[in-house]
């Protein structure tokens, strides 16, 4: 995949929320999904280890493109600003993120000189030289300004990691149709209950003189 924008959103998208399905949950699946990507050799093999090495750099990115919808934070005057900036250990999705510095500490990176100049390269072999190379993709998608545009979903229930194509980066949602659609309705539902219990509300008090 030589779009690093789209290739931060699909290893995302490795754990659907929706649907609570993984497409990494285990070492082998980890395995596979990087060497069908060209990230890593089909003859490579995942450790537990790798497993949750992967596991905390999804989800430390994932918490980090919830971050970018903060356009203050996407254009560097507060937030998270970048790919390593301060990010929550609450609990996530797919599994717990940790601090970003300590996640990527354990994909270390190398810069190279190519025809096609300076490059990030991986100081490990097989599997965690797939992944480093998953971070070696966030830091271009930086270099190229694609970065805040990199989003997840603002509806809780689905979270899915998207490219905001918008001209002001103003999208909040994977698909105004569905859960552009769902959030509203859930919004106006709230407003008509609060609305109603407010109406009781006066109604059990009347006005005395």
């Amino acid at each position: 995949m030589n779009d690093p924008a789209a290739l931060v959103c699909d290893f995302v998208n490795t754990y659907d929320v929706e649907s609570g399905t993984d497409a990494v949950p285990s070492p082998a699946a980890l395995a596979a999904w990087l060497a069908g990507r060209g990230l890593a050799a089909p003859s490579d093999t995942a450790t537990g280890d790798d497993l949750a090495l992967a596991v905390a750099l999804r989800e430390t990115l994932r918490e980090a493109l919830r971050r970018n919808h903060d356009a203050r934070a996407a254009d560097g005057s507060s937030g998270s600003g970048g790919p390593d900036g301060p990010v929550g250990d609450g609990a996530a999705t797919g599994g717990r993120p940790g601090p970003p510095s300590r996640v990527f500490a354990g994909l270390p990176l190398r810069v190279t000189l190519t025809a096609g100049g300076p490059a990030l390269e991986p100081a490990a072999e097989g599997v965690p030289a797939g992944l480093a190379r998953i971070a070696a993709a966030v830091m271009a998608a930086h270099a190229a300004g694609m970065w805040p545009r990199l989003k997840v979903c603002t509806e809780s229930t689905c979270q899915w990691a998207f490219v905001d194509s918008s001209k002001n980066r103003s999208r909040s949602w994977c698909s105004m149709r569905v859960c552009g659609n769902r959030t509203k309705t859930r919004a106006y539902r709230a407003r008509r209950q609060a609305e109603t219990g407010s109406r009781h509300l006066r109604a059990g008090f009347p006005d005395t003189v």
